[in-house]
């Protein structure tokens, strides 16, 4: 029970050093030897960093497999009631993993980036659409309640990009402007980001290709420019920069103090948060032992960042610099979405409690001993559910860019002195996809 109270992040700890060092292989080395358990509780996180571990590599067919298992897991997943009711009398850590809404979307994001280093566009084009259907369900779900994730901007501008480099510059367009219009009205007031000016750019160009023109019109005033268009002579370069690595779950609690009793039914209450509920510690005849207990304590799951080394970068081109441009912002994403559903949490969390006390009840009508034993391992196993999948990054950036054809070399520049070279192929009227993942990052600090 003990070993159990370390965090998921803690219990990885092997896998998550090598991670950020960079050492995929012996990563991937890790993983297989735990194997591809088809009952384990943590299986769609085995499958997810797998993916991911893959994609680093290059090992862009074994990554796609990889996370086509997870989102099978994903679209399959069922509760198990035996497990909730387990759930229900520890914690729920025993249950199979669920993903949190952003890691789902982000299955497919990894796979839409496999398809486009191999060249495959439509199928890269199938998994934005996918995002689109997640993103639809979510809305569906979350009807009536608080989420502030349910709809993904960067997903629009992937989409759009994908479509553009396919010569769909209609569906490019109305992938543009739904991006637009989700950075507009939730982005840049829940997660701190506005439209990138590369979007701009993007919706001006397509607009004008369609022959848009009141669209056109409505785009230069909004966004106070003539929109001149200049032929492409050669290829175009996309780049997307993965910063750090995202949070990490931990668990923070609450303590409820006895301020009164009746029977066997006991009112418990945190004056700090204002939170009281009643529950049942047995009979009055019970008394002794965890009968008489004051004090009780509920988990729940937080986020600790990791905070970025990085705030800024360049592409450092032959036809000049350009900077990349923030377009997603997961850390910020996950802390809302968790934080959107506390209050489901906490009912949660209290439900567990109240079963757990009359359970320990129930059990110390026969014998007061074996109750306060029950009480013990209650107390133990009383833990927030801290998996989550956490070799996501913490933001994604992108750079857009026009370039001569031929074999030539990119320049990633962080902070304006760490210089990566980049080789790139471009191709007349092609767009090339490349993506870098900067491992720098700050350690979760305390609990």
């Amino acid at each position: 029970m003990f070993s159990g109270c370390a965090t998921y992040y803690q219990q990885n700890a092997k896998l998550n050093a090598l991670v950020q060092k960079g050492d995929f292989v012996k990563a991937r080395e890790v993983l297989v030897a735990q194997g591809d358990s088809v009952s384990g509780k943590n299986r769609v996180l085995h499958q997810m960093n797998r993916g991911w571990i893959d994609h680093m590599l290059g090992n862009y067919q074994q990554s796609i497999a990889m996370l086509n298992k997870a989102d099978l897991y994903i679209e399959d997943y069922q509760k198990n009631y035996a497990s909730e009711a387990v759930a229900m009398l520890s914690n729920p850590g025993v249950k199979p993993y669920a993903p949190e809404d952003p890691e789902k979307v982000m299955v497919n994001y990894y796979k839409a980036l496999d398809f486009l280093q191999l060249g495959d566009y439509q199928s890269a084009l199938v998994e934005a659409r996918r995002i689109n259907q997640k993103l639809a369900e979510l809305n569906d779900k979350y009807k009536g309640k608080k989420n502030r994730y349910a709809n993904d901007a960067f997903a629009h501008v992937l989409m759009g990009l994908i479509y553009d480099a396919s010569y769909d510059y209609n569906n490019a367009f109305i992938a543009y402007r739904n991006a637009l219009t989700a950075y507009d009205s939730v982005y840049s007031q829940q997660f701190g980001i506005g439209a990138p000016a590369q979007l701009k750019a993007d919706i001006l160009r397509t607009a004008w290709l369609n022959g848009f023109n009141e669209e056109l019109a409505f785009y230069e005033e909004k966004f106070q420019t003539k929109y001149q268009h200049t032929p492409n002579e050669g290829g175009t370069l996309v780049y997307f920069w993965e910063n750090g690595f995202g949070p990490v779950k931990d668990e923070w609690s609450i303590n409820f103090s006895k301020v009164g009793s009746d029977g066997g039914m006991a009112m418990i209450e945190n004056a700090e948060y204002g939170m009281s509920f009643p529950v049942f510690l047995g009979n009055s005849k019970s008394s002794g032992g965890f009968a008489d207990l004051n004090f009780l304590r509920v988990a729940f799951p937080k986020y600790i960042e990791r905070q970025t080394v990085y705030k800024q970068a360049t592409l450092k081109t032959a036809v000049g610099d350009v900077a990349f441009e923030k377009a997603q912002d997961l850390n910020a994403i996950l802390f809302k979405t968790l934080e959107d559903r506390m209050v489901r949490e906490m009912a949660n969390s209290i439900a567990r409690l109240a079963a757990k006390k009359a359970m320990e009840a129930a059990v110390r009508e026969g014998d007061k001993n074996i109750g306060a034993v029950v009480g013990i391992v209650n107390a133990v196993s009383e833990k927030a559910d801290t998996r989550n999948w956490q070799t996501l990054p913490s933001q994604i950036s992108y750079a857009k860019v026009q370039l001569p054809v031929g074999e030539q070399t990119v320049e990633l520049v962080f902070d304006g002195q760490t210089l990566i070279p980049i080789p790139v192929s471009i191709q007349k009227g092609k767009t090339a996809f490349k993506s870098f993942r900067s491992l720098e990052s700050r350690l979760p600090q305390g609990r």
